[in-house]
């Protein structure tokens, strides 16, 4: 039977109610308790690194569950994290550029409703991701409600509801029912001939804007004296304003001069951002900054943070991130999308 790692985090799945409201309080030994079946499928060890909810996920617990897994790669064939689902996208995109080439399962799940409830999706997500585990495919993926999501596209587009996460731009890897393992996307990177790489290190100096009509032009200032890398989530298609009233397109300028990698992405969740199509586009695409194209906002976030780690030349970094890894970006007018 092969040996898989569940590494436990906190998050919904673990909690229990004190004083009326959620926290997490069960330890990864308690968690499997409550899904025995799974000794018909495999063997598991269980490891507690911390107990939080996901909303206080930070960089640092991203290095630490990476640290882990790559104490343990070698003993074990798979590895299962549960995860708050708040940040879920966050940390399965940041794995997904802190661990490449790999060639065992990382697997994050969670759930919307604590295990220990009498109704919950926490079992289900549980024991789809063990079973999808034993498939043996190299990656980072997101198990939830019976999708297998790519790390570096999930997103939560739910705050309630069982099917909480959706693959942004990319086909689902493969959907689960009744225990069954349906494969729908082929294009899965294999790394059987490679050997794993691990960084432990990220540049968490980057900042996520998202425009509103009306953004002050005088934030660019305090951002730029302040962070090392930028993601701005612009409108449509992309695209700086640059009338008269607010003009951002010349902050751009000044980002620029003082050494920050600017990254240009689009608050639609799907199709991504071309700056091809409008005016604004092509006078925002003028300047040294990078077009996100089709990925999604948490990738985009954690990518520049890994990119910023290992450079900080605007044009090292413009290779680096419209590099793919695990198919986070396709550089294509026609963008695939996830088949519900």
């Amino acid at each position: 039977m092969k040996k898989i790692l569940l590494v436990a985090t906190g998050g919904t799945l673990a909690c229990g109610t004190e004083e009326g409201v959620l926290t997490p309080s069960l330890d990864a030994v308690s968690i499997l308790k409550y899904i025995p079946e799974y000794k018909k499928l495999c063997d598991i060890d269980s490891l507690q690194i911390f107990n939080i909810g996901s909303t206080s996920m930070q960089p640092e617990h991203w290095i630490e569950i990476a640290n882990t897994i790559e104490k343990y790669y070698n003993e074990y064939d798979g590895f299962i994290i549960t995860h708050g689902t708040d940040t879920m996208g966050y940390t399965s995109a940041a794995l997904s550029y802190m661990i490449q080439d790999l060639t065992k399962p990382i697997i994050l799940t969670g759930a919307q409703k604590p295990i220990e409830a009498e109704e919950t999706d926490a079992k289900r997500n549980l024991l789809d991701s063990i079973r999808f585990s034993l498939e043996g495919i190299g990656g980072v993926f997101v198990v939830f409600n019976g999708k297998v999501i790519n790390g570096t596209r999930a997103k939560k587009i739910k705050s309630k509801s069982y099917d909480a996460f959706k693959s942004i731009n990319f086909p689902y890897i493969a959907k689960i029912q009744d225990g069954k393992i349906e494969f729908i996307e082929s294009k899965i990177d294999k790394a059987d001939k490679l050997e794993t790489r691990f960084y432990t290190s990220l540049n968490t100096d980057v900042f996520l804007l998202k425009l509103i009509p009306g953004t002050k032009p005088q934030l660019f200032d305090y951002i730029k004296t302040t962070y090392k890398g930028i993601v701005i989530e612009t409108f449509g298609v992309g695209g700086m304003p640059f009338g008269e009233n607010r003009n951002l397109l010349i902050k751009i300028k000044d980002l620029i001069d003082a050494g920050m990698v600017v990254v240009i992405t689009t608050q639609c969740l799907e199709e991504g951002c071309d700056l091809s199509i409008y005016k604004v586009g092509k006078e925002t695409a003028k300047y040294p900054i990078i077009s996100a194209h089709d990925m999604n906002t948490e990738a985009a976030v954690t990518k520049l943070m890994w990119v910023l780690a290992h450079t900080s030349s605007i044009t090292e970094a413009t290779e680096a991130f419209l590099t793919p890894i695990y198919n986070d970006i396709i550089i294509t007018p026609q963008l695939l999308t996830a088949t519900d």
